[in-house]
């Protein structure tokens, strides 16, 4: 089994799927790792030499962030927005859509569950 950037990844898997398991790394990323490193994209994961994987460690830890360096910089970047106080930021804040989604309907990911109207019971009749 392949360890890259702390991450296990899958070894029955083609290596150009294996890759998506580290956050940062998508299908067009993925395809470049395997074509800059001269190893067959659709070769199992489980089938690298040792000498593949330092390559592909080599290659991402030299020219990509990936897994915690990048979750780090994500965050700081919504904590810098919210300190400014910009109109994302505080979309961020409220937890409400930030791109402009529309919320009068929708919205419920990032709004949570629906709160329900508490509706106020009738009043007694008053009798005279």
């Amino acid at each position: 089994m392949a360890r890259i950037a702390g991450v296990d990844l899958p070894g029955r898997k083609p290596l150009r799927i294996s890759l998506r398991y580290l956050y940062g790394i998508g299908p067009a990323r993925a395809d470049l790792i395997c074509k800059l490193t001269e190893i067959d994209p659709g070769k199992q994961t489980s089938d690298l030499t040792e000498a593949e994987v330092r390559k592909i460690r080599e290659l991402i830890d030299q020219e990509y962030r990936v897994e915690g360096d990048l979750k780090r910089e994500v965050q700081n970047n919504i904590k810098r927005l919210m300190d400014l106080g910009c109109y994302r930021g505080l979309r961020h804040r409220k937890g409400l859509p930030v791109h402009g989604q529309r919320t009068h309907t929708n919205a419920r990911t990032r709004k949570g569950p629906r709160k329900g109207l508490a509706l106020a019971r009738p009043a007694a009749p008053v009798k005279r």
